[in-house]
């Protein structure tokens, strides 16, 4: 790739991909995409960092058992939360893939960070996923008391499909009277699963990382029926009204075919009275904010999550730590 527009580090990355070879996603079997996607990160995403207190349990929704894992850092209790969905289309990437991010947010933050392991498509479609993640949100805000967690400071975060099913938690507490929830941190999220007609898929459609075509095998996989496409649960830029919804922190890359449903996300937000804090980050592609162990942008993306949700009580986000 010799897109001027691609940050040095980010073309070393596509080299690499183009180097190594192998089938497109959306051609192998589920749990070969699963392992694939889980060695491609492994080269990037760094080195894990020491926290006082990593631990795995399991909670129950109304579907059945959720693995999570909870991550407490040092520092005053009650403490900041986020409940963080990983990405991966809904269908690869688990609680492993984004150990990496989310001990690097629980430490810069102070926060307590709780990883869910939402349910997978194809096994489980739309909306098991969306199931499992507010019933995630729902346990940590009840528990917040036993996990030193001030109930009044949880947010709720994701990167790509994480940041969806994010906006989606956020729209759902809203409309069902749910967990307070005081930030919504939204790393390229998908908002429209009802159409990819937009500049940035048609420019970015192959050979930038994440393509058109396996956002389209996603879709398949992750939905139960076409039609589900065009519900707000699935599809958060369709929901008619996006009043009354908590602060936002919404992150775009330039060179991502979700860069466009992001910011029109962002900007839907705005025009409702959400406060917003947006970024997009120059030169970049989806999934840079998984390659921490090697692209600079990555760590300041983490640092720039981990400012807002140390104060997710305020209504103006800070701007992240300089270095």
């Amino acid at each position: 790739m010799t897109d001027s527009r691609l940050d040095p580090q980010i073309r070393d990355f596509l080299a690499q991909m183009e180097a190594e070879g192998g089938a497109p996603l959306e051609t192998l079997p589920i749990a070969e995409a699963r392992q694939t996607a889980a060695d491609g990160l492994a080269q990037w995403k760094g080195e894990p960092e020491e926290l006082p207190k990593v631990e795995d349990a399991i909670i129950y929704g109304p579907d059945g058992a959720i693995p999570i894992r909870i991550y407490s850092p040092e520092g005053l209790k009650p403490s900041p939360a986020l409940v963080y969905f990983h990405g991966g289309g809904w269908v690869v990437c688990d609680l492993d893939t984004h150990d990496v991010i989310c001990r690097a947010i629980a430490r810069r933050s102070g926060a307590v960070v709780v990883s869910v392991d939402y349910r997978l498509a194809p096994e489980h479609k739309f909306p098991a996923a969306v199931i499992d993640c507010y019933a995630a949100t729902t346990w940590v805000a009840e528990n917040a008391e036993r996990l030193g967690i001030d109930p009044r400071r949880i947010a709720v975060g994701g990167d790509s499909a994480g940041g969806n099913l994010a906006a989606v938690v956020s729209l759902q507490s809203r409309d069902e009277a749910g967990p307070h929830i005081a930030l919504q941190v939204l790393v390229y999220p998908v908002t429209d699963l009802s159409s990819f007609d937009t500049p940035s898929y048609r420019e970015f459609a192959e050979g930038y990382g994440l393509t058109a075509s396996e956002m389209e095998w996603f879709r398949a996989q992750y939905l139960a029926r076409p039609e589900d496409a065009r519900c707000v649960h699935a599809s958060p830029l369709l929901a008619p009204d996006l009043r009354g919804l908590p602060p936002a922190l919404v992150i775009t890359a330039e060179c991502d075919p979700l860069r466009d449903e992001g910011e029109a996300y962002a900007r839907r937000l705005k025009e409702a009275g959400v406060p917003v804090r947006f970024t997009r980050y120059e030169g970049m592609i989806h999934p840079f904010f998984s390659l921490s162990g090697g692209v600079p942008q990555a760590r300041e993306a983490i640092a720039e999550v981990a400012a807002a949700v140390a104060s997710a009580t305020c209504r103006q986000l800070p701007q992240p730590p300089v270095g």
